[in-house]
């Protein structure tokens, strides 16, 4: 256990927090969320998001780059950003359709690079994935926020379908890239087994 390990850590122990202060209606007999628990959900989502490039920067720089980590930071990731997404559909605050969207290209991805790995091959993050998740907290904090300053509406209707643009445009890179990889292993394991089998050709003797 190290420092970018443990704010890993922090960024997954924030999720269920995150959840409580937007789904629990503290002193409103409207039941509506008060304008403190938009400010405090505000500051624990973004408080959380930075986190995510404190542990990178702090792993490099260190030189504490563990497996623990790099396993677990990507699971944070999507934890903090599922958990916020399904908590404003839960608001009614975003469209059920898009989040669905959202989530299940993570969870595709997350697929390739599993069968990516099992095939002794890895699929990096792409410029695009890397956009996409930084509009991701841009959107989430917009549509927090717009509950209170309703002049922030226009902008974070556009962030959110630039998240669900940026989403599908990135699945698709991510599997013309994991197609490229497959169809390489398996053009490289043919030539293997043809050159294989022409070299026991060659030794059998005539009769």
């Amino acid at each position: 256990m190290n420092l970018p390990n443990s704010l890993t850590l922090s960024r997954i122990f924030a999720v269920p927090l995150l959840v409580v202060i937007l789904l629990t209606r503290v002193n409103s007999p409207d039941r509506e969320v008060v304008g403190f628990s938009i400010y405090a959900a505000t500051l624990i989502f973004l408080g959380a998001s930075i986190t995510d490039y404190l542990d990178g920067y702090l792993a490099r720089k260190r030189q504490q780059v563990t497996t623990l980590g790099m396993l677990l930071d990507p699971v944070a990731d999507k934890l903090l950003t599922s958990a916020a997404f399904i908590s404003l559909v839960g608001l009614k605050w975003v469209p059920a359709w898009m989040v669905v969207i959202i989530i299940g290209r993570d969870i595709a991805v997350s697929g390739l690079r599993n069968i990516a790995s099992s095939e002794g091959f890895t699929i990096d993050a792409s410029e695009l994935g890397k956009i996409k998740m930084a509009m991701q907290v841009v959107a989430i904090t917009l549509i927090i926020l717009c509950n209170k300053f309703y002049w922030l509406r226009p902008f974070s209707r556009l962030a959110l379908w630039l998240v669900v643009i940026f989403a599908l445009v990135s699945a698709i890179d991510y599997f013309r890239k994991f197609w490229k990889k497959v169809d390489d292993r398996v053009k490289a394991r043919q030539r293997r087994k043809l050159i294989i089998l022409n070299r026991r050709r060659r030794n059998v003797p005539t009769q």
